[in-house]
């Protein structure tokens, strides 16, 4: 019964999904052929434990602060009121290749199964560069039930300005101002065959509104849900909140951040987002290794099949780890005056609902969904194993266990993309979007945009 109600709610989307993707893309031998050298562990992370103590949840509670409605309203005057996400996208200025025009190296980073339904790759300088990693994905399927904003399709996807002193990290003598900056990608993907994006930079209003300053974030994970942008902060430790009705747009082009000379400037880039709220972990700075800690935010995703919707989360957890990470949700609020905000109480705390602890290790992304006609939420986690020349592995699990698609060519179960980021469903398509990040090269360095529709993933995993 669980499985022919979750078909009956999937058929609907079937002509919607092929107007928007056509014919399904067809993946290359480069992409759909592994070697056993490169299969992930077989071992199974098993079910799904929940933590119901109140000292397993307590870690977990955020303190809600919300910017001062002056601040943000001078911020917003004096750099001349908000230009809206359609100016972001009526001004792109980046063009991304649609999978033909991918070359091998990005298309050898798609799932080996299932296919993907649509893939993407950035410009060349984007693919190319070593400083800027994609991190998150988020969409206005997100946003709106009927995945439109504004009557566009888009897709934000988080950039990072990696620390300069990483190890693997050979570069030299380049300027150190712009280490974690935080970017998004604004895409539109009306038409599906000719996407194009613009960035914005993520910002901070200061001195009651008068200036502003960088936000320096990893974005491991990000979420766009109403009118809300929330994406992981400060380390790990906290979540930023954005107004999508609030994009504000610079009108001095130099490399300073901030107000300047003739007016504000934001590093080159045209538009920022000025922060609204943030909410940090009440246990205070996080611990990544110790499943009784603090955790640090790792990815986010939104999940509308619980009641009321959610935003999902995960703990940062790296593929070298022997320790559980966790997983859990925020409710989102329905008072009036807080759309795309979490249901805080009087006093501006917000408790988790559900926490699970997965033994999967190298969490990259998760999702929850429940399929129509259960009561169980499944919870999809990706897997990254350590390295970057290995694809990760899909799991879906619940309380009761876990299960993987298996690569046919080596009978792995290392099929999912390689380098894969965050997760989300848009929910009109019956799609699931993710990214990669690998680090860049001088060659193209296999970070691609793509969808598999849902329906295949749960084939794959059945």
């Amino acid at each position: 019964m669980k499985q022919r109600g979750r078909h009956r709610r999937r058929k609907r989307g079937q002509a919607l999904r092929a107007t928007l993707a056509g014919t399904a893309l067809a993946l290359t031998a480069a992409a759909t052929l592994i070697s056993a050298s490169q299969a992930t562990s077989s071992g199974s992370p098993g079910a799904l434990t929940p933590l119901t103590s109140s000292s397993g949840t307590a870690q977990l509670r955020l303190d809600e602060t919300l910017a001062d409605q002056g601040t943000l309203d001078t911020l917003t005057r004096r750099m001349g009121g908000n230009v809206g996400v359609a100016a972001v996208l009526d001004s792109a200025d980046h063009s991304m290749r649609n999978e033909d025009d991918c070359a091998g190296s990005e298309r050898a980073a798609l799932p080996v199964e299932p296919a993907a339904t649509r893939a993407y790759c950035w410009d060349n300088a984007d693919a190319k560069a070593r400083q800027w990693l994609p991190r998150s994905v988020t969409t206005s399927g997100d946003a709106h039930e009927d995945g439109t904003w504004e009557g566009r399709r888009v897709i934000l996807a988080g950039w990072t300005h990696r620390d300069q002193q990483a190890a693997d990290d050979p570069r030299t003598g380049e300027p150190t101002q712009d280490e974690g900056l935080a970017r998004v990608a604004f895409i539109d993907t009306t038409d599906p065959h000719a996407l194009t994006y613009r960035y914005a930079l993520l910002v901070v209003p200061q001195d009651g509104g008068k200036d502003f300053e960088a936000v320096r974030s990893r974005l491991g994970g990000m979420v766009w849900y109403q009118d809300k942008l929330i994406v992981t902060a400060r380390n790990g430790t906290a979540l930023l909140a954005f107004d999508m009705r609030r994009i504000l747009e610079t009108d001095v082009t130099s490399g300073a951040i901030g107000r300047v000379s003739g007016g504000y400037s934001a590093d080159g880039y045209q538009y920022v987002l000025p922060a609204i709220a943030s909410y940090d972990l009440a246990g205070g700075s996080c611990t990544t290794g110790d499943d009784r800690s603090v955790p640090c935010f790792g990815s986010l995703s939104l999940d509308r099949t619980s009641t009321p919707d959610s935003l999902v989360a995960t703990e940062l957890s790296t593929p070298d780890s022997t320790d559980r990470a966790r997983v859990w949700r925020y409710p989102y609020s329905g008072a009036p005056g807080r759309t795309g905000l979490l249901a805080a109480d009087s006093k501006g705390r917000v408790d988790a609902g559900e926490v699970y602890e997965t033994k999967a290790t190298g969490v990259s992304g998760v999702l929850s969904h429940k399929p129509d006609g259960t009561h169980e939420a499944e919870w999809y986690v990706a897997q990254t194993p350590a390295g970057d020349t290995r694809h990760a592995t899909l799991w879906r699990q619940t309380d009761s266990g876990a299960t993987a698609a298996t690569c046919t060519t080596d009978l792995s179960h290392a099929c999912w993309g390689l380098g894969t980021a965050s997760l989300s469903y848009w929910q009109e398509t019956d799609e699931l979007w993710t990214l990669t990040g690998t680090a860049g090269t001088d060659s193209a360095a296999g970070r691609v945009l793509y969808a598999v529709s849902l329906p295949s993933v749960d084939g794959s995993l059945d």
